[in-house]
């Protein structure tokens, strides 16, 4: 059976397996923070539980591979940055203050894409916690 030729111009190219975006992800689950954050006046006096979680967005294969440091997007230097954030920063939203992790492990530290997830356990009464999550790349700085 011979192929035919309309099809083959119709054909939609391939993608090869390294145009493909990684998938490969650091995970930093529930770091317990204190710092002052929130709208209310009290709020702005005193400094409550900040719940953070991150899903960091970039290519571990060389690390993988090499078994370096240097070959890593380091959670751990990037957690200390966090902390001292939240330390030296008194936002008004967790909006703001999941933005700026964002930027910092983008932008500051190259991941790739990073999900930040900030919440205030105990901000609403029969709540557990409320937050926001979002998600950012370097597009999202440019």
């Amino acid at each position: 059976m011979t192929p035919d030729p309309q099809r083959a111009t119709n054909a939609q190219p391939t993608l090869s397996q390294s145009a493909l975006p990684r998938a490969d992800r650091i995970l930093v689950r529930d770091l317990l923070l204190r710092g002052v954050i929130g709208l209310n006046d009290w709020e702005r006096e005193v400094e409550q539980d900040i719940l953070v979680n991150l899903e960091l967005h970039t290519d571990v294969r060389r690390a993988g591979e090499t078994d370096r440091a240097e070959d890593i997007l380091n959670y751990r230097t990037i957690t200390k940055a966090i902390v001292e954030l939240v330390a030296q920063g008194e936002p008004f939203l967790v909006e703001r203050l999941a933005t700026d992790i964002a930027r910092l492990c983008v932008v500051e530290h190259g991941a790739a894409r990073a999900r930040v997830r900030v919440e205030k356990p105990g901000a609403l009464r029969f709540a557990r916690s409320v937050g926001v999550e979002i998600e950012r790349g370097p597009e999202d700085f440019a």
